[in-house]
Order: C-alpha cells, then structure tokens, then sequence
C-alpha cells in the first residue's frame, strides 16, 4: 500500500492527460492520507467523453458514511475485493474510476526476503521514462445532508505483488507466530499501486467493469526507477 506520494503540478497533469479543471481549487504537492489531493476522472457534464481534473482528499468517503471525517483508513483500496468490500463497491459497480497523478509515490524496504530488518529503508518510486505515473484509483462524492456540502474523495488501488523482483522487496514479512520466521511467499500479501499507461486511460476511465478489469495487473519491474529516497 502507498501511504506517501508526491503530486504534480496543474501544468504537468493537463498536459499529460488532457484534463480540464472545472473548478478552480489547489490541492497538497506532498501527500498523505486525509490530505487534498488531485485526480482525474470521465467528466460528468460532457454527454460525450472527455477528462477533468478535480481535487479532493485522499481517502474515499463512502455513500453510507455519518460525517466527512472517517474513523478507519480508506486511502488505498484492495483491487481483488473491489466488488465486495462495503466502502468500494458502489463506485466499483457505478463505473467512478479515476487516475491519480503523481511524480512519485514512497514505499518502506524491509530487505530480502529472509532477513530480519529491524528497521525498514523508506525507497522513492519513479518511473524509469521520466513521465508522470497515472495511478489507479476510485472517486466518490459525498454530500452532507444537514449542510449540503460535497466532498469529494478517491482511494488509490493496489495488487498483490508477491515475487515481483521489485515490488515483493517492499514492506515488512509477515512472520510465523511460533517459529518467528517469515511465512512463505504465498502468504505474504506484499502490495504494489497499479499504473494506467497513457494509452489506456481512455479504457479505465469509460470501459466496461470487464476492460477496467483487465487493466489491474502488476507492473513490470523495468517501468520503475527505484532507490532509497533522499
């Protein structure tokens, strides 16, 4: 799971995605759960097809939520439970997918498999092209029934990446409770974010829940450019 990225500017992100901002609002460069973040979406205006840009927090507020402010963790969302888990599955079901822009996102090193950190390396993720990372990820409106308000929000979705050469290296082991030794590589559920390539935006966004589907796959280890962050 990515608890840490760094978002683009205004500039960078319309360029890349050809995305327009309804609404003009500025969001955090450096974010964290809970904080304002930017990410596009199919505009809901346009009969048609096109992109715009919103801001919003970084934690999706779910349709059944009392109040804006959760009391758990809904930043990153598991892409294998998407259809069941109660906070995701509407905007699963309704199509609301988004790209998430960022310049890099970190993750914690922990070491080999079988070694015995006790303190994790934090690692910084680019890409090894130099272009921008178009994350996956889910948006949600949600409207204050005593004020009327509308918040918006999006959760970033992550797949298993147990074995991949990069992403596998990332986050603690989970360890035997009786033996202390970390269990074997099918138990672990190490996590990696999933990258939408710019050719195929326009299928995340306004595909079918099948053609989304498809998209959420573990990226190869050559797209990133990876080291311990400054």
């Amino acid at each position: 799971m990515c608890n840490r990225y760094e978002a683009p500017p205004r500039s960078q992100i319309e360029l890349e995605w050809a995305a327009r901002q309804v609404v003009e609002q500025d969001w955090d460069r450096v974010l964290h759960p809970r904080k304002r973040g930017a990410f596009i979406r199919r505009a809901r205006d346009d009969a048609g097809y096109s992109r715009e840009l919103v801001a919003g927090q970084w934690g999706l507020i779910p349709w059944f939520a009392k109040e804006a402010k959760l009391t758990y963790n809904t930043n990153n969302a598991r892409s294998e439970e998407l259809a069941a888990k109660a906070s995701f599955k509407m905007p699963w079901a309704r199509a609301q997918r988004c790209i998430i822009p960022a310049v890099s996102f970190d993750e914690p090193y922990w070491g080999p498999y079988d070694s015995q950190f006790k303190k994790c390396e934090w690692w910084r993720f680019r890409r090894a092209d130099g272009r921008l990372w178009g994350l996956a990820g889910l948006w949600n409106t949600w409207t204050d029934k005593a004020t009327g308000e509308a918040h918006e929000s999006y959760t970033m979705l992550t797949i298993n990446a147990d074995g991949h050469p990069l992403m596998g290296r990332m986050h603690k082991n989970e360890v035997d409770p009786k033996t202390k030794e970390p269990l074997p590589l099918e138990q672990q559920d190490k996590r990696s974010v999933i990258p939408i390539e710019l050719a195929d935006v326009d299928t995340w966004l306004a595909g079918t829940q099948q053609e989304a589907a498809a998209l959420l796959r573990v990226p190869a280890a050559e797209l990133f450019d990876a080291g311990p962050a400054a």
